[in-house]
Formats: structure tokens, C-alpha cells, sequence
């Protein structure tokens, strides 16, 4: 009988640090918004972690503390100042937020990006046949079950992530063309070779 049991990550800085900073509600969030977006901690900024962390034969938080500072002596101010400089910005953003805004944002979310993540393979196809000079259509109920996501032109085709190569183990045997996708910040990559 096997035994499955969380540490979390409070606990596991209490035990290796000793000391776990209490932060008030919400700020923490605030904070990870802002450094995301200006991208305070990014390596350009403070190194690379990963990397310098092998680099360190330490064992105590005190020696990784001064061996870090000694080779990176302004990071930590830098990406400080980076932070700051954004949530001045989100302060500045807050209070521009009303209810019609938000109201204007949960229908964006709930109803048009909801239709269009789901509507998504039809803008696929009216893509890849514009290229192709040739017209699309939508797979019908029968044809999807037989894996046809739709048409273009005359060639079945099925729309799949871009992850989907790499499932070599799939159970499903597909014998259309596939078109591939990737979501991306701003819009779907595509790719197809027919």
C-alpha cells in the first residue's frame, strides 16, 4: 500500500529556509501579475537560476545568499525596480475598471471567446482553402465520426493540435490529411503539406 502525501510550498521554504514571509491577501497575485509583465526576474535580469544553482556548493540559504549577491551585486534592485515600475501601472489601470467595463469583459470571455475557441477549426479551414484556391466546408455529424473534421475542396481533412505528432501510441488510425494547429498568443499557427 503505497502512502501520497503534499508538502506544500510554505512548508517546504519554512524547513529550508526558516523563515516563510507573510504577505496580506491578494498582494501576492498582484505581485506575480506585475513581475510577468514586465518580466522583473527574467534572466537577462537576475540569471539563470537553474543554472547558477548548480553552480553553487553551498548548503545554507546565508552562503547561496552571498555567493548570488557576489555575482549578480544589482538584480535584485533591478528587478525590484521592474515590479514596482508595473504596479504602479496596475494601479493606474484599476482605477479605470467600472461595471460597465467588467460587464463589457465577462461578455468578451463568456460569450464571444467562448464561441470562437470552440468555432475555431472553421476560420482553420477558411484559411487553409484561401490559400489553396479552392472552397471548405464543415464536416457533417456522420463524417466527424469517422475522424473528418472537414473539407477542402474535394480533400478530407482533420484539424489536430500540434502535440498530436507526438503521440505516436494513439488509438486513433486517421487517413485524411491533417492540419495542424498551435494557440499562440495573438492567434493559431497553422500547418499542413497538401
Amino acid at each position: 500500500m503505497s502512502t501520497k502525501v503534499k508538502i506544500k510550498y510554505d512548508e517546504i521554504q519554512d524547513i529550508v529556509v526558516g523563515e516563510v514571509p507573510e504577505y496580506p491577501k491578494y498582494t501576492t497575485q498582484i505581485l506575480n501579475l506585475a513581475n510577468q509583465n514586465s518580466q522583473g526576474t527574467r534572466p537577462k535580469v537576475v540569471g539563470q537560476m537553474s543554472d547558477l544553482i548548480q553552480e553553487f556548493d553551498g548548503r545554507k540559504v546565508e552562503e547561496w545568499i552571498e555567493w548570488y549577491e557576489e555575482r549578480h551585486p544589482d538584480a535584485r534592485e533591478k528587478a525590484s525596480d521592474k515590479v514596482e515600475d508595473m504596479v504602479d501601472k496596475l494601479k493606474d489601470a484599476i482605477q479605470k475598471i467600472d461595471r460597465e467595463m467588467i460587464e463589457t469583459w465577462v461578455k468578451d470571455l463568456v460569450l464571444y471567446k467562448t464561441f470562437i475557441g470552440l468555432r475555431f477549426q472553421e476560420a482553420i479551414l477558411k484559411k487553409v482553402a484561401d490559400i489553396k484556391e479552392m472552397d471548405y466546408r464543415l464536416a457533417t455529424k456522420e463524417e466527424e465520426s469517422r475522424g473528418i473534421d472537414g473539407y477542402i475542396g474535394y480533400i478530407p481533412v482533420s484539424i489536430k493540435p500540434h502535440t498530436y505528432r507526438s503521440k505516436a501510441s494513439l488509438a486513433e488510425d486517421i487517413t485524411v490529411q491533417i492540419i495542424y494547429y498551435e494557440k499562440k498568443k495573438g492567434g493559431i499557427t497553422i500547418e499542413f503539406d497538401f
